[in-house]
C-alpha cells in the first residue's frame, strides 16, 4: 500500500489514498449506547426496513467497543450527503485509523517518506471518523453509487499509541463527549498510553469486575459488561479510587513487588479490605436495598480506608508478603456496629455534605476512626 510517512514531534503516521470498498472491509465498527442508568443496552427494536438501525444494532451485539456511541441520524444524513452532492469531496477530511501492530515502511527509490506500507493483520480501529464511513457503507450499497471513491485516511500504529490515544481523547471529548469509561479501557485493555499508575489501576478494576474471588465481582458497571445484575459503582468511578490507591507514596509497598507495579499485589489489598468490609457489615452488604453499604459513595469510602490502611500497615502488622485478610477482618470487626448508620431512610441525615465528594470523606473519616486508622 502507497503511503506517505509523515513526523510531528516524536511521532509517525502515514497518509494514505484507500479505495472505499477496500477500507470498509478493513475497519472494525464498534460502538455501544448508554442508557439512563450509564450501562451497556441494546440498540432497541429495529423497525422494518431500517437497515441504518439493524446495522447499528448488530454493531452494539458486539464486544471489546471502544468507540463513542453511533448516532443512526447522523449516519443516514451522511449517506444522503453522498447521494446529493456531487460538486464536494464525498468524504471531506482524512479518516483516522489505529492499529497496535507496528506496520512495517519500505521506502520507494529516492524518497524517503513516500514508500510501501505493509498492511494489519487485524482491523483498523476508527479514531475518527466512524460516520462517514458508515454512511459510505450505505451509501456504497446503492446500486448507481459511485464505486471509485478512494478514502484519505491518516494511520497510526503500535510506534505511535500515545500520540493516537491524545488524538482519541481529543476528538472524543470535544465536539462529542466520551464516556469515561471508554477511557478506563483504554489504558488496560488496549493497553494505550505510558502511564503505568493508569494501567495498574485499570487492571485492579478489571479484577475486582472479573476475579472469582471479588467481593465486587460482576457488580461493577463495567463497559461492554453485564448489564442485567444490579449495579453498585461505576467503573469510571472505581478507576478514580483505585488510581488515588495505587499513586499514595505510603501505600507502594503493597502495590509494587520486586519487578515494578504489581496488578496482583494491589487487587489482592483492596479485595481483601472489601472482603473485611463485608464481613463487617453482614447483611447490609449486597442488593440489600435498606442499607446504603454497597452504593457508590460508601465503596468510594472503602477504597480510599484500603489506602489508609496500606500507610498503616506497620502498625497494623503487616508486612508485604503477608496474608492480610485475617489482620484487616479483626481490625474492621468494629464496623459492626455501624450498620444501623448505614440504613437508606436518614442516610444523607446521618453523614450531612454539600455533595458526594465531602460525603465520601465523611464517611471515610468515621470508618478509619471507628477501625484505629
Amino acid at each position: 500500500m502507497l503511503a506517505l510517512r509523515m513526523r510531528q514531534k516524536d511521532a509517525e503516521f502515514y497518509f494514505v489514498s484507500y479505495p472505499a470498498e477496500d477500507l470498509l472491509q478493513r475497519v472494525r465498527f464498534q460502538t455501544r449506547f448508554y442508557g439512563e442508568r450509564g450501562e451497556v443496552v441494546g440498540g432497541g427494536r429495529a423497525e422494518a426496513g431500517d437497515d441504518v438501525a439493524r446495522f447499528v444494532r448488530e454493531i452494539e451485539r458486539g464486544a471489546g467497543a471502544f468507540q463513542r456511541e453511533l448516532n443512526r441520524r447522523k449516519v443516514r444524513q451522511i449517506r444522503d450527503f453522498f447521494r446529493n452532492e456531487t460538486n464536494q469531496p464525498l468524504v471531506p477530511g482524512a479518516v483516522l485509523l489505529f492499529t497496535p501492530e507496528e506496520l512495517a515502511f519500505q521506502r520507494v527509490g529516492q524518497y524517503e517518506q513516500m514508500g510501501d506500507l505493509a498492511l494489519p493483520r487485524e482491523p483498523f480501529l476508527i479514531i475518527d471518523g466512524q460516520h462517514r464511513l458508515a454512511g459510505l457503507h450505505f451509501y456504497l450499497a446503492e446500486p448507481d453509487a459511485d464505486r471509485h471513491i478512494e478514502v484519505p485516511c491518516v494511520i497510526f500504529d503500535g510506534k505511535t499509541a500515545d500520540f493516537a490515544t491524545e488524538m482519541f481523547v481529543i476528538i472524543n471529548s470535544t465536539h462529542t463527549r466520551i464516556n469515561k469509561s471508554h477511557l478506563v479501557d483504554l489504558y488496560e485493555r488496549i493497553q494505550w498510553g505510558t502511564d503505568r499508575h493508569k494501567k495498574l489501576a485499570a487492571g485492579v478494576v478489571r479484577a475486582l469486575y472479573d476475579q472469582a474471588d471479588s467481593p465486587l465481582r460482576y457488580h461493577v458497571n463495567m463497559l461492554g459488561g453485564r448489564s442485567q445484575r444490579d449495579m453498585w459503582i461505576n467503573q469510571a468511578q472505581l478507576f478514580g479510587e483505585v488510581h488515588r490507591f495505587v499513586t499514595r507514596p505510603e501505600c507502594e509497598a503493597w502495590t509494587t513487588d520486586g519487578r515494578g507495579v504489581s496488578r496482583d499485589r494491589a487487587y489482592g489489598f483492596v479485595r481483601d479490605v472489601l472482603l473485611a468490609a463485608k464481613w463487617a457489615f453482614g447483611e447490609a452488604w449486597g442488593d440489600n436495598k435498606k442499607y446504603m453499604v454497597t452504593r457508590d459513595v460508601t465503596l468510594k469510602a472503602l477504597v480510599r480506608v484500603a489506602g489508609d490502611a496500606a500507610a498503616r500497615s506497620e502498625a497494623l502488622g503487616l508486612a508485604p508478603g503477608d496474608d492480610p485478610q485475617a489482620v484487616l477482618t479483626d481490625g474492621f470487626e468494629a464496623w459492626t456496629s455501624l450498620v444501623g448508620d448505614f440504613r437508606r431512610d436518614g442516610f444523607y441525615e446521618r453523614f450531612p455534605a454539600r455533595g458526594q465528594v465531602e460525603r465520601v470523606e465523611k464517611i471515610r473519616t468515621r470508618l478509619c476512626r471507628e477501625a484505629g486508622l
